[in-house]
């Protein structure tokens, strides 16, 4: 127990899970680390790479596992294994076809240096553990379809000066442009799903479209779909448009709209090419949204910065965003709990790598295709120098929002202004983008000024503000050196929620979970009382008026967690873990909203409480919540 506003006891919940230490190369894409620029082709007779199968995907498959031999006469920790598309990667070390050489200081000739495209993944030989006592080694890399072929590369030397020894056949998918990875997304109208996906068709070779229907009915639409891409021109630095740059081939969403409320739908996304034949992707299905204000069970997630994780151990992504895949799966398994997920920004964490947007869309595929996928834009989609953003870093390196703008559909008006709303049956929610301005007088202060406003609390009476940066409240040790404990400048909007009530404000960026209690100006403005709940599950309890907004830090989807600023906690800091996870919003009724933090490892509720309350209690006027001057106050 500690001291809370005015005197309060409130309840603190400090919740165990393992410390992982937060250093500034946590956040080095390992891609990066590879010098390709020093590449060199030396290849050698006694090294040999082999890849089975050599054709991919014959039933329709959009990934595939393929075995990697390799062997060479003087194994070293130094070589390592990367896979690269398209698989011809070898003539472009040096310059076309190698047609130059150089003199060493050694004075013998060899071809010039320089490998102008980065491998998708990659692996050290000696993950095998043969590799060397015997020089040979097998592994298996999941590959999806990313349009064009592949090849494995045998490199020794290093990451700081890789020769290239040897080269594999070439893999293909069956076919290389086929229709891949469907994400949903809630249109501009409740009663609105968007289907994204990604192909190597353009419009010229082959009309894309979503075939559907409604469970029971018979009679299939067709919705056509717009299509869009994005070149090199497009990117604003390197390395999204030099080495790290991939042809992201074409995305392309339709909208299917007038939907029946909580009405299951299936469908199919394909391409119609010029004799008529068509080549489908995979089907899928989904539940409709409940209308504004209906009262049904109702399940939302939230989360942050997760990033790719990768099944076959790539890439040692295991220290970049060691959390990733093990929250994926746990969504994958909770698929039949929950109706929307909000992932409010560093989505994939590429870091201007661009064949790994591909890749997350692959990854998040089996949530994405079935339940919308509603995103935010965070600092590493965004925030590049001198792009007219918020921020002046190089986060996004190179990629400026535009990878993360066109493989995600969001509702809304301007997807490079990434604030939008999104109404779920009884919550409202509004999107900030916290990589553009949200001060007093900003268009993004007075978007989100409407979006408030336009909730009906009588039928929607969850507000919930989302947003990458905590601009609320935060105990990470930068924020509290700052003295803000917060985004500065952060809480320029405190008026507004305080104005419209808003419940929740969740946020990313910062990697660990905490909760504050409702509060308003750093006070605590309402008690939680003790809750029974099951299994010793810890839980909490509000009634009435809670008086002001609860703040939540939620940056756990995976990349690499941080700890929080030393000494004694704030008072409005009531519950703070170090674990992967998401949190999970469950609303029956008009009157009540629970909260749960997830534990991404087994599913255990690390967090929770209740608000309990009626409509009267939202109208109530509590400090700076009711105009200054009328008869009510």
């Amino acid at each position: 127990m500690k001291m809370g506003a005015r005197g309060v006891l409130l309840p603190v919940l400090l919740l165990v899970a393992a410390s992982l230490t937060a250093a500034a190369e946590d956040n080095i894409q390992p891609l990066s680390t590879l010098n390709m620029d020093a590449a060199r082709v030396t290849m050698d007779v006694g090294s040999v790479i082999h890849a089975s199968p050599e054709l991919l995907g014959k039933n329709g498959e959009d990934s595939a596992w393929v075995t990697v031999n390799y062997t060479t006469t003087a194994p070293t920790a130094a070589h390592w294994i990367a896979l690269f598309s398209p698989a011809d990667f070898d003539l472009s070390i040096g310059g076309k076809q190698n047609s130059t050489t150089t003199t060493n200081a050694e004075g013998d000739q060899e071809a010039p240096a320089g490998l102008p495209m980065a491998p998708i993944k990659y692996k050290f030989a000696n993950i095998s553990t043969s590799f060397m006592s015997s020089g040979g080694g097998s592994t298996s890399f999941l590959l999806i379809n990313q349009r064009y072929d592949y090849a494995f590369g045998l490199f020794s030397g290093g990451k700081d000066n890789p020769k290239l020894v040897a080269v594999s056949n070439k893999i293909s998918f069956a076919n290389p442009k086929a229709p891949v990875f469907p994400r949903l997304s809630q249109g501009k109208q409740w009663n609105e799903m968007a289907v994204t996906w990604t192909s190597g068709y353009n419009v010229d070779e082959a009309y894309p479209f979503v075939e559907w229907t409604m469970k029971g009915e018979e009679n299939a639409k067709r919705t056509p779909a717009g299509t869009l891409t994005f070149t090199k021109s497009h990117l604003c630095g390197k390395p999204a448009n030099a080495e790290g740059y991939r042809d992201p081939g074409f995305i392309h969403t339709a909208f299917l709209k007038d939907l029946w409320p909580n009405r299951e739908y299936s469908y199919q996304i394909g391409h119609e090419l010029a004799d008529g034949t068509v080549a489908w992707g995979k089907s899928s299905g989904f539940r409709a949204s409940p209308s504004p204000g209906q009262a049904s069970l109702q399940r939302i997630v939230v989360f942050g910065d997760m990033g790719l994780g990768q099944s076959d151990g790539s890439n040692e992504l295991a220290g970049f965003q060691p959390g990733a895949q093990v929250t994926t799966d746990r969504l994958v398994m909770d698929l039949p709990n929950y109706d929307a997920v909000f992932h409010i920004g560093d989505l994939s964490y590429a870091n201007g790598f661009l064949a790994q947007w591909d890749q997350f869309t692959a990854q998040i595929e089996p949530i994405a295709s079935k339940v919308p996928y509603m995103v935010a834009s965070g600092n590493h989609e965004r925030t590049y120098q001198d792009t007219g953003g918020f921020y002046n870093g190089n986060d996004s390196h190179g990629e400026c929002g535009v990878p993360a703008e066109t493989y995600f559909y969001a509702p809304a008006e301007n997807r490079g202004k990434f604030w939008y709303a999104a109404d779920y049956g009884m919550f409202r929610f509004c999107v900030g983008d916290t990589e553009h301005d949200w001060r007093p007088g900003s268009e993004q202060h007075a978007f989100l000024d409407r979006c408030f406003a336009a909730a009906d609390r009588k039928h929607q009476p969850w507000l919930v503000f989302a947003a990458h940066r905590p601009l609320g409240y935060s105990s990470n040790d930068y924020y509290a050196r700052e003295g803000s404990f917060s985004e500065p400048m952060g809480r320029t909007l405190q008026p507004l929620w305080q104005k419209h009530r808003v419940d929740l404000a969740i946020y990313g960026h910062v990697h660990n979970y905490e909760r504050t209690c409702p509060v308003y100006e750093n006070t605590c403005t309402a008690v939680a009382a003790a809750a029974a709940s099951a299994k010793d599950q810890p839980s909490s309890s509000y009634s009435g008026v809670l008086g002001g907004t609860i703040h939540v830090v939620a940056g756990t989807g995976g990349a690499k967690l941080r700890s929080y600023a030393g000494g004694e906690w704030p008072q409005w800091s009531v519950a703070r873990s170090e674990s992967f996870g998401y949190v999970k919003l469950t609303a029956r009724d008009h009157s009540e909203l629970r909260f749960e933090f997830i534990h991404s490892d087994d599913g255990a509720v690390l967090d929770a409480f209740t608000i309990t309350r009626d409509y009267k209690d939202v109208l109530a006027c509590t400090v700076d919540s009711c105009a200054p001057h009328t008869l009510a106050n």
